[in-house]
């Protein structure tokens, strides 16, 4: 983020219970229209550093900001700039979908033909306008999590917390949830998102930092990550013809570490593969062999995950 000014900014975050230290020495940084993601097993402290810097919870020491403004307990208006969407709902059951939406409105300091706009322009982003009547204990699992989200956005937020946003969900309801997200992050809102999926975290998330024991154990991009711990892509072609002429030629080329063969097949390690899959083909061909198909195997967070804290995201 070199250059560009955070609309998050956490420094040094510390937090202990007693013996136990829950969040030693946190700091990242989070700009507009980025989507950050928060990575961890359970009991890394996640919820702890999203508390604190939310000002829902006292910390024991460093600084929260948030377009500029200092974040804590009782900081009233820099809280006004975030949205906060937890785990667990957030929503009464026996109010109906634009009741929810019209109280926590009202929380937010909205009223008037401002709180009727908004409340009609999130139900209709979360795709609930024909349910807004109808009481929330009616609704699906994946109805009320997007409800969830909306009362987030109600303020029109500069950052969007998001915890845990898909638990229990169907994948439909997923598939909309991550959408709508990823258009948030275009539009210009800084987003925090953790989740325990994997796949969510690739698809949505610009930078990733995995948390683990209270501390950032690395940050980065998703290529940055893999960097990391070495992880290269992998090239399968399924080939007839010259395999061994072809698999010589390709070993030969300065960007491949590796090329191997057999059953028909080749083998390829080399970084940024997709930058150099027309060389690849070229030299394949060239050699005499004929390609039936291509496979490029991108290393995953996965792995980078595992290697660092020795632990599967879902543990």
């Amino acid at each position: 983020m070199t250059g560009i000014e955070p609309l998050l900014e956490c420094r040094d975050l510390r937090k202990r219970y007693g013996e136990r230290t829950a969040v030693d020495g946190i700091s990242f940084a989070i700009a507009r229209g980025e989507t950050y993601g928060l990575l961890g097993p359970n009991g890394a402290g996640k919820t702890t550093t999203i508390s604190m810097l939310c000002g829902l919870l006292r910390r024991d020491g460093g600084e929260v900001f948030v377009a500029g403004r200092p974040v804590d307990i009782g900081a009233t208006d820099a809280k006004a700039s975030i949205g906060y969407v937890p785990q667990d709902l957030a929503i009464y059951p026996d109010l109906t979908a634009r009741e929810n939406l019209r109280f926590f409105g009202r929380l937010q300091r909205l009223g008037g033909r401002e709180l009727d706009r908004r409340v009609d322009e999130i139900l209709a982003m979360t795709d609930l306008a024909d349910r807004a009547k109808d009481r929330v204990d009616s609704f699906s699992g994946g109805m009320k999590r997007r409800l969830n989200i909306g009362i987030g956005l109600l303020h029109r937020p500069a950052l969007l917390v998001l915890d845990e946003p898909t638990v229990g969900v169907d994948p439909q309801s997923r598939n909309a949830i991550l959408s709508s997200v990823a258009d948030l992050g275009r539009e210009g809102m800084a987003v925090l998102y953790t989740t325990h999926y994997m796949e969510e975290a690739e698809r949505l998330c610009d930078r990733i930092g995995i948390i683990d024991e209270g501390r950032i154990k690395a940050e980065g991009t998703r290529r940055e990550l893999v960097a990391l711990v070495g992880q290269k892509d992998r090239v399968d072609l399924v080939a007839s013809g010259a395999v061994g002429p072809a698999t010589a030629a390709l070993g030969a080329l300065d960007f491949v570490e590796e090329a191997t063969s057999g059953d028909g097949r080749i083998e390829i390690v080399v970084d940024q593969a997709r930058n150099h899959l027309p060389r690849i083909l070229e030299t394949t061909a060239d050699s005499g062999a004929i390609v039936k198909s291509v496979e490029v195997v991108e290393p995953d967070l996965e792995a980078v995950f595992l290697h660092l804290t020795g632990k599967a995201l879902r543990d």
